[in-house]
C-alpha cells in the first residue's frame, strides 16, 4: 500500500472512531457468568412470569401473621403490602410501591403500600406453598432508582421465626452496591454476617442475583460471579426455609418528598436442588 492510500485508510479509521465516540457508542454488555448448578441438580423450581397475572399456587402476597395485607414491623417499614400491587405482564412481574396512606388490619396507618411475593403461607396456620432445604437460588431483578426503597431477595424459615435467614440480596441507603447476609443464632444472641459489591448502576438494567446453600457453604453471586462466601458451620443454616422478594419502603430512612412512586421487576426466579 502507498503511502498516501495508508494515510487516507488512517483517516478514516480515525473518524469512524470518532464518530462512534460521539454518537454514545459504548462496549455491549458481558453476559452473565456460568451458574455455579452442580452437575447432578436439577431445576424444581421456576417461574418465568409469563402470563397475564400470578400464580398464586406458586406465590402468596403477604407474610403470614398479617390479614388483609401485611408489613414488617421488625424494621420500621412504612409500606403495608397489599396484593394489588403486585402483577405479572410483559414477561415480568412488578411489585409497586405508593405512596398512599393506607389503613392496616393491625389498626395502624401506613403512608405507604407497595408489593411482595413469596413461597410461605396466606396465614399463620396454613402450610407454606415451597420450602427448600439447601439448592442453588436466582433471580433476574431490576431495582428501583428511588431514594428510600429497600428491595430484597432472601429467605426465612418455614418455621416462622429468624435467625436464620438468608439475604441473597438487600439495597438500602445506597443503589449502587449491593448487600448480601448470613443470620444466625450463637450463645451470645443473634449475629449476621455481611458481604457487599459494588459500585454498579444497579437501577439501569436487570441483574442476576444468585445464591448457592450447601451443607458446608453459603456462596452469593452477583451475575454469575461470586462475591461472598461463608463456611464457618454455625453461619450456615439446615432448615426448610421459603422464598421471598418484596418491595420495602422507609429503611433505614424514609424516601424524599420528591418520591411518590417506585417499582421493582423480576424476569424470573428458578431454584436447583439435588
Amino acid at each position: 500500500m502507498s503511502a498516501r492510500r495508508l494515510r487516507a485508510a488512517l483517516a478514516a479509521l480515525a473518524m469512524t472512531l470518532l464518530l462512534a465516540v460521539g454518537c454514545g457508542a459504548t462496549e455491549p454488555e458481558a453476559p452473565p457468568g456460568p451458574r455455579p448448578v452442580p452437575q447432578d441438580w436439577d431445576l424444581t423450581f421456576r417461574d418465568e412470569f409469563d402470563g397475564s397475572g400470578l400464580d398464586t399456587d406458586r406465590w402468596a402476597t403477604c407474610y403470614d401473621w398479617n390479614e388483609d395485607g401485611c408489613t414488617n414491623s421488625g424494621n420500621d417499614e412504612e409500606q403495608w403490602y397489599l396484593p394489588g400491587q403486585v402483577s405479572v405482564g410483559d414477561g415480568h412481574l412488578s411489585l409497586n410501591a405508593e405512596r398512599r396512606s393506607t389503613r392496616g388490619s393491625d389498626d395502624k396507618t401506613y403512608p405507604w403500600r407497595s408489593g411482595m411475593i413469596s413461597t410461605g403461607r396466606d396465614d399463620w396456620y396454613g402450610e407454606p406453598r415451597h420450602v427448600f432445604t439447601y439448592g442453588y437460588f436466582e433471580a433476574s431483578i431490576k431495582i428501583p432508582a428511588q431514594e428510600g426503597m429497600f428491595p430484597a431477595f432472601w429467605m426465612m424459615p418455614a418455621s416462622k421465626f429468624t435467625p436464620p435467614e438468608l439475604d441473597i440480596m438487600e439495597f438500602f441507603e445506597r443503589t449502587d452496591r449491593v448487600m448480601m447476609y448470613a443470620h444466625w443464632r450463637s450463645p451470645e444472641g443473634d449475629q449476621r454476617a455481611r458481604g457487599s459489591y459494588g459500585p454498579v448502576p444497579f437501577p439501569e438494567r436487570h441483574h442476576v442475583f444468585g445464591m448457592l446453600w450447601a451443607p458446608d457453604e453459603v456462596s452469593w453471586y452477583v451475575d454469575g460471579v461470586r462475591r461472598f462466601r461463608v463456611t464457618e458451620p454455625e453461619r450456615i443454616p439446615h432448615v426448610p426455609m421459603e422464598v421471598l422478594i418484596n418491595l420495602a419502603v422507609g429503611v433505614p430512612q424514609s424516601p424524599p418528598r420528591s418520591v411518590n412512586s417506585a417499582e421493582m421487576t423480576v424476569d424470573w426466579v428458578r431454584v436447583w436442588q439435588k
